[in-house]
């Protein structure tokens, strides 16, 4: 275990390696070690834990709330996904994937690093509000094959096979393949569609969740070798965009990427980082409409290619100057976006109408330069900006600057400014279709200025406390409206929106395998033109972590109370504040390499909802209640 007098390091923040101290943000690193002793059993739940996060579930997908920031619907577009430091973001949706959708098996996770506020300044579009980069493990950390197994309620099964190891060459591999099933909630109420014709509200069979994906690794000296493949299917049972309730509508994500990497630090302390890398993403759907004949279904096609390449190089000057220049840049070959109405029986079978057949390819290019000054021994400037080019919309400029003070032993002070943008993805820009969406194509892209002071002090080698102030200001943010003149769903620069608060942490470690954290976030985003509070934003959050060793080593019991206050809703109406209890009882090395854990999460079966985003008819949906699951791995 590491304790607080080493430490951490993250990469992220600056792209290479540094002290969490000299960082220029606040930054939070989850490990393994926790993961499995929490008993997670998808990325989505371990984001939940973080402070100043919270999640909504529309009973698709999982969207991540940062700093009151919440937005139903809105596919985590402001949130940049890395898997060693590979973007994880698709060219349709700039959706970072969270859930069951989350392309990699949480077991194949050695650390994820959370950076938060705006990270354009190094990361370009999506790194709005945070930049999260999840750091897998490697072949040496398997020395073999291992498997696991886990099982839950509504008859939720995973299982997983891996090998890797490190041979005397240097050449180092892992291969890893998953397997996820759930049945879901087979009885699911919805008062908005209690009626005879909609079965009385209650959506049968329609909760299912599957996914498949393989990923593997390979090592040899200065070169990486990465390939992966994640396939989902999702049958939704909220009946979104004036679907018909309860008939079966499935939403299917299909991803992947090989990606080759080139690292080298020479003798005169040049870092030199080359990649290039090829990614897909497809879509598809199939569902009923309100409106159109009992035959005839509609659904959505969309597929997607782009290779992105990037070059970087960070030296070390005049003894006082660490610099880091780089161009990044990526081509989209494909961006598909087709919708068409077919009859799947009757008169005329297989009879299709075209509604939307939008094909694009774009670009956009860039280039960056920070820099980190050692003013004093105790006082650091780390400076930065990045210049993006789309030929969409034209160019963006990313500044960010903090000043990082080190009055005494393990305290810092940070004072960060940074300016973000997201670009306006080509769903928010050409989707159409004939009952629900109409297209924005003059859309702008957002930005953000973010202030920040952070404090940060270490107590001894156990305790170590974190307070952070922000002020968000957000201008032309993209948003999900109702046009009143037709009543079809359109994308829009909207609001102009204001952002404040605090949060606070204080995590303990102890040589015993004792360790917690517990944070408060207050915070309040209102509409700086209408003074009215965000949508899902809530002004309150609190959490509580704590892990118990019951036998050194071996058997530990962990437990986790999550507090969300009460959030406004699309009808003026709130989502009802709640606490949520887990706990996991986990233990290791009992048997030989035998690891064990059951938990119990929402332990008291709280009933409790999320707010809905403009595509449903549901002000608010409900969540899951108590849920059981256990887990078993073994290495051979």
């Amino acid at each position: 275990m590491i304790l607080f007098q080493e430490i951490p390091s993250v990469y992220s923040a600056s792209k290479y390696e540094q002290k969490v101290t000299e960082a220029p943000s606040s930054v939070t690193i989850i490990t393994a070690d926790e993961i499995k002793k929490y008993g997670y059993l998808n990325f989505a739940e371990i984001l939940r834990s973080v402070r100043g996060f919270h999640i909504t579930y529309d009973r698709n997908y999982h969207y991540l709330g940062v700093r009151g920031f919440g937005l139903p619907g809105d596919y985590n577009t402001r949130i940049l996904l890395l898997i060693d430091g590979h973007r994880i973001n698709d060219a349709i949706y700039e959706q970072a994937p969270l859930g069951t959708d989350f392309p990699i098996d949480i077991d194949l996770i050695e650390r994820i690093e959370i950076i938060r506020g705006p990270g354009s300044s190094l990361y370009g579009t999506n790194a709005f509000f945070a930049v999260i980069n999840v750091i897998t493990r490697r072949g040496r950390d398997f020395k073999g094959i291992e498997t696991s197994g886990a099982a839950g309620r509504f008859e939720t099964y995973k299982t997983r096979v891996s090998y890797g190891d490190k041979f005397p060459n240097g050449l180092e591999m892992l291969f890893s393949g998953s397997y996820y099933s759930s049945e879901g909630d087979d009885r699911l109420f919805f008062k908005e569609f209690d009626n005879p014709e909609n079965n009385n509200g209650i959506a049968e069979d329609l909760d299912n969740d599957r996914f498949k994906n393989f990923f593997s690794s390979f090592f040899f000296h200065d070169l990486t070798l990465q390939f992966n493949y994640h396939q989902r299917e999702k049958v939704v049972p909220t009946a979104p965009f004036d679907t018909r309730f309860n008939e079966r509508f499935f939403t299917a994500d299909e991803r992947g990427w090989a990606d080759l990497k080139y690292e080298r630090i020479s003798d005169d302390q040049l870092i030199f980082l080359a990649r290039l890398n090829y990614n897909f993403y497809n879509y598809d759907d199939d569902y009923f409409s309100n409106g159109l004949p009992g035959t005839v279904k509609t659904s959505d096609d969309i597929d997607s290619q782009w290779l992105q390449g990037e070059v970087q190089l960070t030296k070390i000057l005049f003894e006082k100057h660490k610099s880091t220049l780089g161009f990044d840049y990526r081509y989209s070959i494909q961006q598909d976006q087709r919708t068409f109405n077919h009859i799947r029986e009757g008169a005329f079978p297989g009879i299709r109408r075209e509604i939307l057949d939008d094909k694009r390819d774009t670009q956009y290019w860039a280039v960056y330069l920070q820099d980190e000054y050692a003013i004093t021994d105790y006082l650091a400037l780390n400076a930065g900006a990045r210049f993006d080019y789309f030929y969409t919309f034209g160019s963006s400029v990313s500044p960010r600057a903090a000043l990082i003070y080190n009055p005494y032993e393990k305290a810092t002070f940070k004072f960060v400014y940074g300016r973000a943008f997201r670009a306006p993805n080509a769903y928010e820009l050409y989707y159409h279709d004939d009952t629900s969406q109409k297209h924005s194509p003059h859309l702008d892209p957002e930005t953000i200025d973010t202030y920040e002071i952070i404090y940060e002090q270490y107590f001894g080698k156990h305790l170590r406390g974190t307070i952070v102030g922000f002020y968000n200001s957000i201008d032309d943010l993209i948003a999900l409206k109702t046009d009143p003149g037709d009543d079809l769903l359109v994308f829009d620069n909207v609001d102009k929106v204001r952002a404040k608060g605090i949060e606070s942490e204080l995590e303990a470690k102890w040589e015993s395998g004792f360790e917690g954290r517990t944070s408060y976030t207050i915070q309040e985003t209102e509409n700086d033109r209408t003074g009215e509070i965000l949508v899902n934003s809530p002004k309150h959050l609190a959490k509580f972590n704590v892990i118990i060793p019951l036998i050194k080593e071996k058997l530990f019991f962990s437990g986790e109370e999550q507090y969300t206050s009460k959030r406004e809703t699309l009808s003026d109406r709130f989502a009802e504040d709640y606490f949520v209890t887990n706990i996991t009882l986990y233990s290791r090395n009992i048997f030989k390499t035998l690891e064990i854990s059951g938990g119990v999460f929402n332990l008291f079966n709280k009933v409790y909802e999320d707010p809905g985003g403009e595509e449903h008819a549901q002000d608010t949906i409900e969540q899951d209640g108590r849920i059981f699951r256990i887990k078993v791995t073994y290495a051979f």
